[in-house]
């Protein structure tokens, strides 16, 4: 039976938080655009999965459509939250043997993944 070097392996998972929290920082500075209704509702979604921003047309409030403007919101949310996701999926991905770990937030993990 071959010995595990715990030394080893510890400095490796400490390589691997550094890089983690790396990418995450870095994550949290890059944003997705998704929009719904033809660009009447438009919404940026950041690394972190926070919506920073949401601009809804003048024409759609003008239509006085509450309906058709809370679907139209939640269209591009979801959308934009779904491009996120990727988006950290694929960063995860450059991390190599760490992108098969199931992490919550991160797109891999089923929670508020569709």
């Amino acid at each position: 039976m071959a010995e595990i070097d715990l030394s080893a392996l510890m400095q490796q998972a400490k390589d691997l938080q550094t890089r983690m929290k790396e990418m995450q920082e870095a994550a949290s500075l890059k944003t997705v655009e998704a929009q719904s209704g033809g660009g009447m509702v438009r919404v940026v979604v950041d690394g972190t999965l926070r919506v920073r921003k949401i601009v809804i047309d003048a024409a759609i409030v003008a239509a006085n459509d509450k309906s058709m403007l809370e679907d139209l919101i939640l269209v591009a949310i979801n959308d934009g939250m779904a491009r996120a996701q990727k988006m950290l999926a694929d960063e995860m991905g450059k991390l190599g043997p760490l992108s098969a770990l199931q992490i919550p937030g991160f797109g891999n993990d089923g929670f508020g993944s569709e």
